[in-house]
Parts: C-alpha cells; structure tokens; sequence
C-alpha cells in the first residue's frame, strides 16, 4: 500500500490517512506534551526503563522555558491541525461505504457524516468511562463539574447523531427506489434485534433519555455517576451495533434484491471472532503500556502531597 500506492483506491488511501494521524498528529502531540516529563524521568530513572525513556526523548533534552515555550506552540498548531485530520479520518470510513453505488445499503452521502458524528459520540462516552473507571481504580475524587461537561457534550453530540441517521432513514423511504423493499425485508428480518432493539433503542433513545434527564432535573451526585456510566455504557453498544448493521447488513442481500443470506461468524480464522476481539483489545494494551510509562496524573499526586505535607 505504501511502497506501490494505487491513488484512485479509496481503501488503499485510507492507509495514508490513518498513518498521518496516527503517527504524525497524535503520536507527536502526545511526545510534545509529554517531553518535559520525558526528559525527567530519562534522568533519574535508572536501568533499562531509564534507556527507554532516553530514547523516547529522541536526543532532544532541553527543557529551558523557551524550549517548553516552543512545544506549546507546536502543539496548539497540532491541535487546530488535529481536528480536520479528525474529521477526514473518522468521515473516511464513511466515505468508503458512501462510495460504493452498487450497494443501496452503503451507498447514501450521509454515510460520512454518520460515522463521524457516531465516533464523536462513541468517543465522548468511552473518555467518560474511562475517566470514571480509572478514578474508581485509584480511589480518587470524581470531578463531577467535569463529567457533567462531559456529558452534557455526549447528550448534545448524540442529538445530532441521532438526527442525522434519521435523516437518511426518511430520505431514503421518500426515494423509495427499487431497493427499499428488500431494505425494509432486511431490517425487519434479520437486523431487527441488532439495529431496532439494540441501536436505536436499548443505544440510542434509553441513553439520550437518561441523558435529557440530567438537564431537566436536579439530581444527586450519585444518581448522576450511576446515570453517565450507564448511559455511556449503552451508548458504546449502540455505535458498535450501528457499525455492525453498516458492515454485515450491506452483505445480506444479494444484487438482485430477490432474497437474503445469512452471517456466519467463524471463530479462531483470520477474519473470526478471536481476531476482533484481541484487536479491540489491542487499544487498551497499549494504553496500559503509556500510563505505566508516562502516567497523566502524576502531576496531580505530587500536588496533593505538597499540599499534605505543608
């Protein structure tokens, strides 16, 4: 793909973008914000983590404030830079399954701006679980102004989502063109537990309710904690089930819209369900990986044993 790329593929280019925001937006904010406590913890951690950590300073250990200076600039251009390279990444699948105009169930101009909207949302609620989590694992505080900005962004993203996909539903039914019937046999059959009950309403309505609910009414502290993780929770089944529905609904009826077939999953093969798991296990790994080596909350913990000790 990249030794001999083919420009007019949309998958084949799709690697190029995935690797300019991988390795050339995120892993390079992340080494910018980072840097200092990089070059700190090169310093005083001996053994083979300390040569880890000096290679993960790429040679560059100036810390002076000018040097900090420039990383901050550097990595506020990233983050304007970040944000479009965001929206070209998560709306490129989309743009993928948009494209294809021999599948009616893909091909719709929606298709981009759902999957973007649906990784906003799926993103902002697995940021608040995680948050939630980590901070019930470490016995720490819960900043509940923070989880309420959170979710209220999840609430407000997700309206938007929501309203989208309907959207192209009604589009779609007012188009009625010659494949609406066998999309219509398709939801009603064989995606009726996965797109009706599961994404659109124990992944979609329960949780914007619940969320709708926090903005309405004055609620505990604890009733809102109970209300985010739950809510959030169901969220993520909801985006996984609507990806689900795109990906193996596409494939369940045939060109000539005269029948379905079925999905068959496969376990331990290259495409089976072994593979999708470790790889959707694959992201936390390496997110272990990162706070053992650079934690987030050091900062936080040194404070409070200053404040502790004086």
């Amino acid at each position: 793909m990249y030794f001999t790329p083919h420009l007019t593929s949309a998958m084949a280019m799709f690697g190029f973008v995935y690797l300019w925001y991988l390795m050339v937006v995120l892993v390079l904010e992340i080494w910018l914000d980072y840097r200092k406590d990089i070059v700190l913890l090169s310093r005083s951690t001996p053994g083979f983590l300390g040569k880890v950590y000096k290679v993960m300073s790429l040679g560059v250990d100036n810390i002076s404030a000018e040097s900090l200076r420039i990383d901050d600039v550097l990595g506020k251009f990233l983050t304007v830079v970040g944000i479009p390279s965001a929206f070209l990444l998560h709306g490129y699948v989309g743009f993928i399954f948009g494209s294809i105009k021999a599948n009616p169930w893909w091909s719709t101009p929606l298709m981009p701006i759902v999957f973007l909207f649906s990784a906003i949302v799926s993103g902002i609620a697995l940021v608040l679980l995680m948050y939630m989590l980590v901070s019930w694992l470490k016995g720490t505080k819960i900043d509940m102004p923070c989880i309420d900005t959170v979710a209220r962004y999840l609430f407000y993203a997700f309206i938007i989502d929501f309203s989208l996909e309907m959207l192209d539903l009604i589009h779609r039914a007012y188009e009625a063109d010659e494949s609406l019937e066998i999309q219509g046999f398709l939801v009603s059959s064989r995606l009726w537990t996965s797109q009706v009950i599961i994404q659109i309403v124990l992944g979609t309505l329960i949780p914007i309710g619940m969320l709708a609910l926090t903005q309405l009414v004055t609620l505990s502290e604890n009733a809102r904690k109970g209300i985010y993780a739950i809510s959030g929770a169901l969220t993520l089944i909801g985006i996984f089930a609507m990806r689900w529905n795109v990906v193996i609904g596409g494939q369940l009826f045939s060109k000539s819209f005269l029948g379905l077939t079925s999905y068959k999953m496969a376990f331990a093969t290259k495409e089976g369900l072994l593979p999708a798991i470790l790889l959707l296990l694959l992201p936390f790994g390496i997110l272990f990986v990162l706070i053992r080596l650079l934690p987030p909350w050091e900062e936080e913990e040194e404070a409070e044993t200053a404040i502790t000790t004086v």
